[in-house]
């Protein structure tokens, strides 16, 4: 049910494959998943992600292909934060903005990895030790993200943190998908339970409100095709080139029952499903909009919009935004937050 390759290069990076009924490749580089491999409703498999062919594709790529991010996944308006009456900047790599970790986050290191299989479950867990300072955050960070695939296909993503200082953490994984196999993602059918999102200016930081989508074109509480109201004259969709928005799933977290139905999406072309779960306040989506250029497979490029993201998450900019649920980790406590992608076909 498991077996691993290992790409060999300074540093060694391994690539470990995931079997189940599905098949999923991960490289210890930024805990990349590198390859997703699901039946359409015919039966033929075939890759649902974008990613690249080689370790260097990886690094020369700014999209974050797959990669897990953090230690703050998404914005912090001009790197600036303060904790407990301290003042830190971190690194602009985003101008004027911090974003994902920084010029050197999570997706650009090395991870370490230990694998398992059990009760028709395939488990790889991985390590990360940020050291205090790191882009500017305050802390030593122990991180440990645990993908797990079985025979229902879903593959889960548990996050874990601890700190020996009060910091700031919000860890997504960063895949697209495409479950068509095709140009780009604006037929997919896609439907957000979430109501309500937070509107950004020019920079892509919330501007602390909470608004409704409902009447809007950011409005997928039914279901209907990414593409049909991308190109609007709508000012948050001209701001950022089409969807690239945190959607509101709650402002008060749920003890009793964490997890959260976030996302349906359907392939018309190959009957394709996936659906999305979190624990996580928010859920990035992200259509690809600056993904012109980027590497991919077979050696060829990316276009505009090829695939989506749904980045579970905490909101953008939430150290410098009180009415945001927090994204503060003590000493003594432990950042937990999953998220499940449920792969199924019709």
């Amino acid at each position: 049910m498991f077996a691993n390759a290992v790409w060999i290069q300074p540093p060694i990076i391994k690539c470990y494959e995931l079997t189940c009924q599905n098949k999923i490749h991960i490289l210890t580089l930024g805990g990349i998943i590198q390859s997703i491999q699901v039946p359409d409703r015919t039966g033929n498999v075939s890759e649902v992600t974008l990613g690249c062919d080689s370790v260097a594709d990886y690094e020369r790529s700014g999209a974050y292909f797959g990669a897990i991010v953090g230690r703050y996944a998404n914005r912090i308006a001009k790197g600036e934060l303060q904790l407990n009456g301290e003042r830190f900047q971190l690194a602009c790599n985003n101008a004027p903005n911090h974003l994902h970790g920084g010029k050197v986050g999570f997706d650009h290191h090395l991870w370490r990895a230990e694998h398992h299989t059990k009760d028709n479950l395939c488990t790889l867990s991985l390590y990360y030790d940020s050291d205090d300072g790191e882009e500017g955050y305050p802390g030593k960070l122990s991180v440990k993200v645990t993908y797990t695939l079985n025979n229902q296909n879903e593959l889960g993503i548990e996050y874990q943190a601890t700190t020996d200082t009060t910091t700031v953490v919000n860890l997504t994984n960063h895949t697209y998908f495409n479950l068509n196999g095709s140009d780009d993602c604006l037929s997919h059918q896609l439907q957000l339970h979430c109501s309500q999102f937070t509107p950004t200016d020019e920079t892509s930081i919330p501007y602390g409100e909470i608004e409704s989508v409902i009447n809007t074109p950011m409005d997928f509480t039914a279901m209907k095709p990414i593409g049909r109201d991308i190109g609007q004259d709508f000012i948050q969709l001209k701001q950022a080139r089409g969807y690239d928005h945190n959607w509101v799933i709650w402002t008060e977290r749920d003890r009793e029952n964490p997890l959260k139905t976030v996302a349906r999406i359907e392939a018309p072309e190959s009957g394709r499903t996936l659906e999305v779960l979190s624990t996580q306040p928010g859920v990035q989506f992200y259509t690809g909009n600056y993904l012109e250029g980027e590497p991919a497979r077979g050696g060829g490029q990316y276009g505009m919009r090829a695939g989506f993201c749904l980045e579970t998450q905490h909101f953008p900019d939430s150290p410098n935004r009180p009415e945001f649920p927090s994204t503060q980790l003590n000493p003594g406590e432990t950042y937990q937050e999953k998220a499940v992608f449920r792969f199924s076909a019709m």
